[in-house]
């Protein structure tokens, strides 16, 4: 079965969230599993691509409107990644160092998914399965069905994945000439609120539709910035499959990130010496629990209501808590984060930014991690603190809620509050302090969390469980 995952981001070639992680793993156990996946994203000019070789495998033009784009298909050569990895690459369009941000990024996407169809329809491929996404990839599963370019792709099942609901990638009605002829019978597919929605439409016009966690599925029918009544219509197509982390990079016993490594059986030797190296670095205590955060900056995440919950959480516990933030986002919030720096010095450290060496560095080493998230669709990182046994604190929200049990309920390792509100999150922070103190108990938790199974194994498969449904209709 061929498969073709399409995205904007695949660690380690281009990261900015959680998508590039899944992106970059869940092909690899999909290829273990028998099924020849492949990625297919836009050419970013970074260290990846100068560093590794690629082979031209097809050239061609595309039509943006009226403007003839000239692009090239890009093959990595050696199987780095363990799946074949394909980049469009359209110069002064698709050959810039940044993932996001730029003006005419509604170009960039629109650009990108018409020379994949063009490549695809051209070459004479048809592929089993074509796997997008979020919205940066929202317009393949209508331009497949009612394109006549793409008519002899029509048979071809979609599967739309939903990273983040809160994105739609919207376009105004003027982006409608930028599409290759379609069936103006159809063009209802492609509104929502007197616009071009991608999001919308991929889940209009996708045979499948997933979400990163059953939990999240749901929570679309109540907050997906606009389009509620949407999924609850659609949600017969819907399925939510848990993420998984890449067992591989994420391995406290193998990590050459870590400066100690460790493994259940040796647990608080490895946890002890990872957060001495922290406690050096930003000049801590470390016989003091160390709380850490690591996230975007955005209210999505909760990270507004950080500077306080710290505030209030070391004047209850003037002696008894560090905290470890690693993040960038909102330039206010990061102002808020080094002002608890200058407030707190010994008590808090700080980076602003994103340092994947010193994110590894912070899982191994400390005692809890806080994510007070008000959106969290699946979340990576209290999978990768589980894994190497550091107590996630969670709002009991998505993914979360579907990946850690409170310690306090039956078969429970984690810290669980329900509303976003500084209270609750000091009250958590409270817990942990006290949880710390009895030794014995925690470490009985993080060797139970350290044992549970989240890899891309569990989860790989139902995803060809997914696909293996759609066979009988092909």
């Amino acid at each position: 079965m061929r498969v073709y995952h399409l995205s904007a981001e695949c660690y380690p070639v281009a990261k900015v969230g959680g998508l590039a992680d899944v992106v970059g793993a869940l092909p690899k156990y999909q290829k273990l599993l028998g099924i020849d996946a492949a990625v297919v994203m836009p050419f970013y000019d970074r260290k990846f691509t100068r560093e590794n070789k690629f082979d031209v495998v097809f050239s061609a033009v595309t039509l943006l409107d009226t403007r003839r784009l000239y692009f090239e298909v890009l093959k990595e050569s050696t199987n780095k990644l363990g799946f074949d990895l394909y980049l469009i690459r359209i110069p002064g369009l698709l050959d810039r160092e940044e993932v996001y941000m730029y003006p005419d990024e509604r170009d960039q996407f629109m650009a990108f998914q018409l020379a994949f169809l063009d490549w695809i329809s051209y070459s004479q491929q048809s592929p089993d399965i074509i796997h997008c996404h979020d919205h940066h990839n929202g317009l393949v599963p209508f331009l497949l069905y009612h394109s006549k370019l793409y008519t002899r792709l029509a048979h071809i099942p979609t599967v739309f994945t939903i990273h983040n609901g809160q994105y739609h990638g919207v376009l105004g009605w003027d982006k409608l000439s930028y599409l290759p002829e379609i069936d103006r019978a159809q063009i209802g597919l492609l509104d929502w609120a007197g616009a071009i929605n991608p999001l919308a439409a991929a889940v209009k016009c996708c045979w499948k539709y997933t979400t990163v966690s059953p939990s999240y599925l749901h929570e679309l029918t109540i907050n997906s910035n606009g389009l509620e009544y949407l999924f609850y219509t659609e949600r017969a197509k819907g399925s939510g499959i848990i993420n998984g982390i890449d067992t591989e990079v994420w391995n406290p016993k193998t990590d050459p990130m870590i400066p100690i490594n460790f493994t259940s059986a040796k647990l608080a030797q490895g946890k002890e010496k990872n957060k001495e190296v922290i406690c050096e670095k930003f000049g801590l205590a470390p016989d003091k629990p160390i709380i850490s955060f690591i996230g975007r900056l955005v209210l999505e995440k909760g990270a507004d209501l950080i500077y306080d919950s710290v505030k209030r959480s070391l004047a209850e516990h003037p002696d008894g808590v560090n905290f470890v933030l690693l993040g960038a986002g909102d330039p206010d919030l990061e102002k808020d984060f080094l002002a608890l720096w200058e407030l707190f010095p010994g008590k808090v450290g700080v980076f602003i930014g994103y340092d994947e060496a010193l994110a590894h560095l912070i899982y191994a080493g400390a005692d809890f991690l806080l994510m007070p998230s008000r959106v969290e669709p699946c979340g990576l990182n209290q999978l990768y603190a589980l894994r190497y046994g550091t107590v996630p604190i969670v709002r009991s929200t998505g993914g979360l809620k579907d990946t850690v049990i409170d310690f306090g309920d039956e078969g429970g390792y984690g810290i669980r509050f329900n509303d976003i509100t500084v209270s609750d999150i000091c009250y958590s922070v409270s817990r942990a302090v006290a949880l710390y103190q009895n030794k014995k108990h925690l470490q009985f938790l993080r060797k139970r969390m350290m044992d549970l199974d989240f890899s891309w194994d569990r989860s790989a498969k139902e995803y060809i469980t997914l696909y293996e449904s759609l066979k009988p209709v092909i």
